[in-house]
């Protein structure tokens, strides 16, 4: 790693805690690598890893620590580094601050291109809820297609969560990516089809997130722990 800040471009044009953040996910990636190639000689790891890639174009992941982010007139302020400033004559960029987060609470922020879309995943601390729970009660849960969750416990209570509205949205979406991929190359892509995945896959992310909290509240409601 010695010399890079003097020597790319690219580590110049990050914040200096944003780019060493990359450097530390790289040499995470090695150390794992090279744990799985010594796994392999012990005999305990039996598929041979490969090695760690670069990418070759396109957006990856970039990580903000909680003290590189200020909070200004409720606006996330992101800072950029020196380059950028530079080139563009900007040194920084923001984004609206959730309303139902404690900034100081915010450890880490994760800046995610998919699909043509950006997203700003956050980490933060949450505080331990104690939830008053029956170690003996169980709620038993059934997946299946039409029925998506059928769920039935040991204190006589039951719900089903419906699958259909869902597999429909999903039939529909596999056969305009086929009718868009008819007779076309192995790995064609497009934005019309980016577009699609995209809204498909955050109706399933939305639909999962709702089904999962429809349980967890049936489950401390009726004092549920297993």
């Amino acid at each position: 790693m010695l010399g890079t800040e003097n020597q790319n471009l690219h580590y110049q044009a990050f914040y200096s805690d944003t780019a060493q953040q990359i450097l530390t996910s790289v040499s995470e990636s090695f150390k794992s690598y090279i744990g799985l190639l010594k796994g392999v000689a012990k005999g305990t790891v039996t598929q041979k890893p490969r090695l760690p890639g670069y990418r070759k174009g396109g957006l990856s992941l970039v990580t903000f620590t909680g003290r590189s982010v200020k909070l200004k007139d409720n606006q996330l302020r992101f800072p950029l580094g020196g380059k950028v400033k530079a080139w563009f004559g900007i040194d920084s960029f923001y984004l609206p601050m959730p309303s139902n987060l404690d900034f100081k609470d915010i450890r880490e922020y994760r800046i995610l291109p998919r699909n043509g879309c950006f997203y700003l995943e956050l980490v933060y601390k949450s505080q331990n809820i104690q939830s008053n729970v029956n170690p003996l009660n169980a709620l038993m849960i059934d997946h299946g297609m039409d029925n998506w969750l059928t769920c039935v416990s040991n204190v006589r209570t039951s719900f089903i969560v419906d699958g259909r509205h869902l597999k429909s949205i999903n039939q529909w979406y596999n056969k305009q990516v086929a009718l868009l991929t008819k007779d076309t190359p192995n790995g064609y892509w497009t934005k019309r089809l980016q577009s699609l995945t995209e809204n498909r896959n955050r109706t399933m992310r939305d639909a999962i997130n709702k089904a999962a909290r429809k349980v967890i509240n049936h489950c401390l409601d009726n004092q549920i722990w297993n």
